[in-house]
C-alpha cells in the first residue's frame, strides 16, 4: 500500500497531468487523444527504464570491484570514455536486466530535443544506417516507435504507430511532449515504474469517464477488480483473462502480490482482446510494468477464435460484456465447451461462464463479473445450465453489489465465484482450506460503498477486505459466522428450494438490526399493528362520511 505522502504526490501528478494535457485536446476527441497520450506515456517509460540501466552500467564500469569493471589504466582517458560509451550501446546488458532496447531516435531526449524542429523537417540517421525525412511532430513519434517495435520483437503490432494521422496541430503534439518531459517521474520512495503505471491507469480510468459507454468497454474499476482479485489471492501458477480489456485484473494482480511479499516471477499471464486498438493498451500496460505476458498472436473473437485452446488456468478472472447479443455467429452448438448447456444465442453470459471453466484447472478458481440478471433468469435453457453448474458443485460464492458502479451501463452486476473442488485443501495462498461439498456462499454488499460523485458508486478498502475476509474465513472454516443482511452459507438443499435462483437477496434476509436499532422482527410487528389500527380508523371516517352525505340528500 503506498503511504499518505505517495498518495499525495501521485493526486497531484495526475491533477496536473490530466488538466494541462486536456487543454491541448482542443482539436482531438477522447477516443483519439487517449492513444496520443498513452503512446507518449509509454515512450517516456521505456526510455526512462533504459537511461536508469545505463546509469546502472555506467556505474558497474567504473567498479573495481564488479565484472563489468572496464580499467581505466588500459586506456587513454579519450578512449576510456569511448569504450565506456561503445559499452553502454551493448543491447544484451539491457536485455539480459528485461529492459527494452530503445534506439537513439526513441529516447525521449531525443524527441525533446528534436520535436519543434520536426515541424519544419528534419533528415535523422537510424540503427540502421538508413537516413530518413521527418515532416512533422507526428512523423518523428511514429518513427521512434517503429524503430522500437524493430528491436524488440515482444511489441511487433501492439504500438499505436498513428500520429502522423492525427489530425491535430504540430505544435501542440510538440507541446504535450515537453509537458509530459515536466513531470516529476521520480520520487524518493516510488520507482518510475510504479509512478508511469499509476499514470497509466489513471489515464484510462479517466478517458473511459470521457468516452462514456465507449470507453467503458476495455475499463473495469478499480475498487472491483481488487476485490476479485483479493478474493481468489492468485499467488501462483496460469492467470488468464479472456476478455481483459487494458489488462486491469493482471494489473491489480501484480499490485496484490507485491504488497503481499510475493514473486510476479511465479504467475504466467495470458488474455485475449477482440478490439485491437484495446489489445495494443493492454501489451503497453503490461510492458510499462515490466510483466511478461501472452495475448495470443492477434487480437480475435475469444469464442470463434480462441488465442489459447490449450490452456488450463489456475486463476480466471474477467469483466466480459454484459448480455451480449449475437455472439455465437460461426460457433458450433456441439462447441466442447458447452459441458452444461448450449448457451442461447441472445445472450452471451453463460457462454463466457462455461468457456472460463473450460480453461480453468481442476483445483482452479475463477471469478467474473455478470449482470444480475445471470442469478435468476431461466431464459432459453439459462435456468437448465445454472442448475447443472449447482449440482456439480462448481459454485462457491455469489456477491452482490450495488449498483451505479460502471461508467458505461447502469445494469445492476454481481460476482459469480466457481471452482472445480472444495475438497480440503491449501491453495496458493497457503490457505488451509476446509471440505465445503454442497455450500455456496452467499454475499449482498448492495449497501456497501459510497457515492465518490454524483453519478458513480465506489468501494473504500475496509468495504473489499469486508467481503474478502468473510469469503476466505468461510473457505477455512475460521471465525466466520452468518450475519442476517449480508451473508449466508446455504447448502444445495437450500438452494434447490429456491428453484436454483443465485440472488444474495434470496439467501441472507434482512438485517437483523435497522439504522435506528429497532429488530427488525419487532419493527415489522409494531408497524404492521399500526396499519391494522389506520385501516380501522379508515373505515370508521368512511362510515361517518356516507352519512353525512345521505343526511345532505346524497344516496350512494
Amino acid at each position: 500500500m503506498t503511504s499518505n505522502e505517495e498518495q499525495q504526490f501521485l493526486n497531484s501528478l495526475e491533477k496536473k497531468l490530466w488538466q494541462s494535457a486536456d487543454k491541448l485536446r482542443s482539436t482531438l476527441d477522447a477516443a483519439q487523444y487517449k492513444h496520443a497520450v498513452l503512446g507518449l506515456v509509454f515512450l517516456k517509460y521505456v526510455s526512462d527504464a533504459f537511461d536508469i540501466r545505463r546509469d546502472e552500467l555506467t556505474a558497474q564500469f567504473q567498479n573495481p570491484d564488479h565484472d563489468y569493471f572496464l580499467d581505466p589504466a588500459d586506456y587513454s582517458a579519450e578512449d576510456y570514455q569511448a569504450e565506456i560509451a561503445s559499452e553502454l550501446e551493448q543491447r544484451d546488458y539491457y536485455t539480459e536486466q528485461n529492459v527494452f532496447w530503445v534506439p537513439k531516435e526513441s529516447r525521449w531526449q531525443f524527441l525533446q530535443d528534436k520535436n519543434k524542429a520536426a515541424i519544419g523537417g528534419l533528415d535523422i540517421t537510424g540503427e540502421d544506417g538508413k537516413t530518413r525525412k521527418i515532416t512533422s511532430v507526428g512523423h518523428l513519434i511514429d518513427n521512434a516507435l517503429e524503430a522500437i517495435e524493430h528491436d524488440n520483437p515482444k511489441l511487433k503490432g501492439v504500438l499505436n504507430k498513428r500520429y502522423t494521422q492525427l489530425q491535430i496541430d504540430q505544435s501542440k503534439l510538440a507541446e504535450l511532449i515537453d509537458l509530459i518531459s515536466t513531470v516529476p517521474f521520480k520520487h524518493a520512495s516510488l520507482n518510475s515504474k510504479d509512478i508511469l503505471g499509476h499514470v497509466y491507469e489513471y489515464f484510462l480510468g479517466q478517458f473511459a469517464l470521457a468516452e462514456g459507454k465507449k470507453g467503458g468497454q476495455f475499463y473495469t474499476p478499480k475498487s472491483i477488480v481488487s476485490l476479485i482479485v483479493q478474493m481468489l489471492e492468485p499467488f501462483k501458477g496460469r492467470v488468464y483473462d479472456p476478455a481483459m480489456g487494458s489488462g486491469g485484473f493482471f494489473v491489480q494482480s501484480e499490485h496484490f502480490i507485491r504488497e503481499h511479499q510475493g514473486r510476479m516471477g511465479d504467475v504466467s499471464i495470458y488474455g485475449q482482446e477482440y478490439n485491437h486498438t484495446t489489445w495494443q493498451l493492454a501489451a503497453m500496460n503490461m510492458a510499462i510494468r515490466g510483466i511478461d505476458f501472452n495475448f495470443g498472436k492477434e487480437p480475435a473473437n475469444t469464442f470463434t477464435h480462441d488465442q489459447h485452446p490449450d490452456l488450463r488456468a489456475d486463476f480466471v478472472m474477467a469483466n466480459p460484456p454484459f448480455n451480449m447479443k449475437e455472439w455465437d455467429t460461426a460457433v458450433d452448438e456441439h462447441d466442447k465447451r458447452w459441458q452444461y448447456g448450449k448457451p442461447p444465442s441472445g445472450n452471451a453470459n453463460y457462454a463466457w461462464l462455461q468457456h472460463m471453466l473450460y480453461h480453468l484447472k481442476d483445483t482452479g478458481s475463477l471469478g467474473l463479473l455478470l449482470a444480475n440478471g445471470s442469478m435468476a433468469t431461466n431464459t432459453n435453457n439459462e435456468g437448465a445450465i445454472r442448475k447443472a453448474l449447482i449440482e456439480h458443485d462448481l459454485v462457491e460464492c455469489m456477491v452482490a453489489l450495488p449498483g451505479q458502479l460502471f461508467t458505461n451501463t447502469q445494469i445492476p452486476a454481481c460476482i459469480w465465484f466457481l471452482t472445480k473442488t472444495k475438497t480440503a485443501r491449501k491453495n496458493a495462498a497457503e490457505r488451509n482450506l476446509r471440505a465445503r461439498k454442497n455450500e455456496v456462499l452467499f454475499i449482498d454488499a448492495r449497501q456497501l460503498g459510497y457515492m465518490k460523485d454524483r453519478v458513480l458508486r465506489d468501494f473504500t478498502q475496509d468495504d473489499i477486505d469486508k467481503v474478502a475476509n468473510t469469503f476466505h474465513n468461510w473457505q477455512m472454516g475460521e471465525v466466520y459466522e452468518d450475519v442476517p443482511g449480508f451473508c449466508k452459507s446455504a447448502t444445495l438443499e437450500e438452494i434447490q428450494k429456491h428453484d436454483y435462483v443465485l440472488t444474495p437477496g434470496r439467501y441472507v434476509g434482512a438485517a437483523a438490526e435497522e439504522e435506528d436499532g429497532e429488530a427488525f422482527a419487532e419493527k415489522m410487528e409494531r408497524l404492521t399493528a399500526q396499519l391494522k389500527e389506520q385501516f380501522a380508523e379508515s373505515r370508521k371516517l368512511e362510515e361517518q362520511i356516507k352519512k353525512n352525505l345521505v343526511g345532505l340528500g346524497y344516496e350512494f
